[in-house]
């Protein structure tokens, strides 16, 4: 064991311990709109009906996602209450969990040093945290498909036949989490390993097939759920059509429908977007992602076909993603654990080899330039408690350089969390606090007077998942005009609504006392809201309608 290898065995778990503290703050914000929102909603709603079969959203039935990651939202929710925390920690398990896989992968494949630095650099890319924050499928897929790869590695160095079922359990939540062609990642590494090496038995091996069959019986609970919700009902209006399935949805529209763009849900595709969204989703890293990839293709001496299962998954999950013609920046989270093996190699190759030098300035940089755009953001957007988060971002500039590194390997790896430090520092502490004064509907919601609070709340048209869960109780979906008469007159209510529809109302004679409050869709940010000279032209107004009769 080299210098390099006792130092980082030695700082390794510090800089674990601080990588997964600086996630934590994340649990106890809000939840933001609109998917995060609305997916906490939906498991709201089965932890309060305990009907765990079908899934509703926007007062009506919801064919999108899978259900797994709803039921383990809905358990949290009975066990913690219907919070904030209680709907993300399900996810921050599972990323702790991808963690794991991702350091036994690298140990497998590489060796110690490798695995504790794939760890160190997935922990704090910067996607991989805030899909920790803002909660969708991600933190799931990626453990799932981290888990169910590592199995059958050991499947297929001859492991136990536990290894079988817990591939096949991991790769059943992985479908039930996203749709089946997530067996596109977990087997298309295989597939061109075996290729490459010629071994065409493996197509046949008893034990492949046990495995998808395996898989496909542990699915059945999602299966049978979509068949009772919408197959055995053709009658539903599902996409604004009848007759829909929810079986060739789960099968086929979801994703593949989605790729070819022949289904329900359409998108328009660019075959660069995941590269550019690489670059800036995997930061603090990027630079040694994109060595990492250069060195594997141009100089890479050490063979080991068997690192192709996660090559080869990774490098068909991002072709299949690129040539989609849906496309979100979030997707690629899922194939983040080999993003950090990859760049982890390349840098324990280039400590080995003494050439580092060049790596240790490019991380520099790349934490002043970090830095500098949170100095310039708290100036534009006139933070509260902006002269603290200069400070806190000051210190953590200066530490970073300060700090003493024993080798460049440990001082890449310093500088890295240093500037995650800004980063999250930056964004749980100061920065996300101040959006979510304006989601409107989560506003409201906090704002409503006690003796008001069991009154019952609707929406009317007009859609806010974040305050359908954050309300106490269900609330209705408006969409027409008798369904409000009918709701107000059953007496006092709340009515959320846009500003042009609560003053349409008043001007028709609703007699209602009204709360405001600035709103602006936070997930897509824009200059003029940002800039705090012009933010007031961004924003639109929302209503809280406390009508008595």
């Amino acid at each position: 064991m080299n210098k390099t290898d006792v130092l980082l065995q030695r700082y390794f778990p510090w800089l674990l311990l601080i990588g997964i503290l600086l996630n934590v703050p994340g649990l106890w914000l809000p939840i933001i709109e609109p998917d995060g929102a609305l997916y906490a909603t939906i498991a709201k709603r089965i932890a309060i009906h305990n009907n765990w079969l079908d899934l509703y959203a926007h007062g009506a039935d919801w064919l999108d996602k899978p259900h797994f990651p709803f039921w383990l939202a809905a358990l949290s929710f009975k066990i913690f209450g219907i919070n904030s925390f209680a709907y993300k920690l399900p996810a921050f398990l599972f990323w702790l969990v991808s963690i794991y896989y991702t350091y036994l992968t690298a140990r497998d494949l590489y060796n110690k040093s490798v695995a504790r630095i794939a760890t160190l650099v997935y922990t704090v890319a910067l996607h991989s945290v805030l899909a920790n924050f803002d909660v969708r499928a991600e933190p799931f897929l990626s453990a799932c498909i981290a888990g169910a790869i590592w199995h059958m590695i050991k499947l297929y160095q001859g492991g136990a036949n536990r290894h079988l079922v817990l591939a096949a359990l991991f790769a059943a939540c992985a479908m039930m989490t996203k749709g089946i062609f997530v067996l596109i990642t977990i087997a298309g590494g295989w597939v061109l390993y075996w290729a490459f090496t010629s071994q065409w038995k493996q197509f046949a091996g008893v034990r492949w097939w046990l495995l998808l069959i395996l898989s496909f019986i542990f699915i059945l609970p999602e299966l049978y759920s979509l068949y009772a919700q919408f197959d055995l009902h053709p009658e539903k209006i599902v996409f604004g059509e009848t007759n829909v399935s929810g079986l060739k949805f789960f099968f086929w529209d979801s994703q593949f429908g989605r790729f070819f763009n022949t289904g329900p849900i359409k998108g328009k595709g660019d075959l660069t977007f995941f590269i550019h969204t690489s670059l800036w989703a995997f930061l603090p890293w990027s630079i040694g992602l994109v060595g990492g990839v250069a060195y594997l293709v141009r100089f890479d001496k050490d063979k080991n076909p068997l690192r192709w299962v996660i090559y080869g998954s990774t490098l068909i999950t991002f072709v299949m993603f690129s040539l989609s013609s849906f496309q979100l920046p979030h997707y690629i989270v899922m194939v983040f654990p080999y993003f950090s093996i990859i760049t982890a190699y390349f840098f324990y190759q280039l400590a080995t080899a003494g050439k580092l030098k060049a790596l240790v300035i490019s991380q520099k940089v790349v934490f002043v330039l970090l830095a500098a755009a949170v100095l310039g953001l708290i100036y534009l957007v006139n933070l509260p408690n902006g002269l603290l988060a200069v400070a806190i971002t000051s210190v953590l500039l200066v530490g970073g350089f300060l700090i003493k590194a024993h080798d460049p390997l440990q001082k890449v790896l310093y500088i890295g969390y240093a500037t995650a430090g800004v980063l999250y520092v930056f964004l749980f502490i100061f920065f996300y606090p101040f959006l979510f004064q304006y989601q409107s509907g989560s506003e409201l919601v906090e704002a409503i007077p006690g003796d008001k609070r069991d009154l019952p709340m609707a929406t009317y048209k007009t859609f806010s998942p974040s305050f359908e869960f954050y309300a106490p109780d269900e609330v209705r979906v408006l969409k027409e005009e008798a369904q409000l008469s009918a709701f107000i007159s059953q007496g006092p209510c709340l009515v959320y609504t846009t500003e042009v529809m609560g003053d349409s109302l008043i001007k028709a004679g609703v007699q209602a006392e009204v709360m405001t409050q600035p709103h602006f869709h936070i997930t897509m940010l824009k200059a003029k809201f940002l800039n705090h000279k012009t933010r007031e032209q961004a924003l639109q107004q929302r209503y809280l309608l406390y009508i008595k009769e």
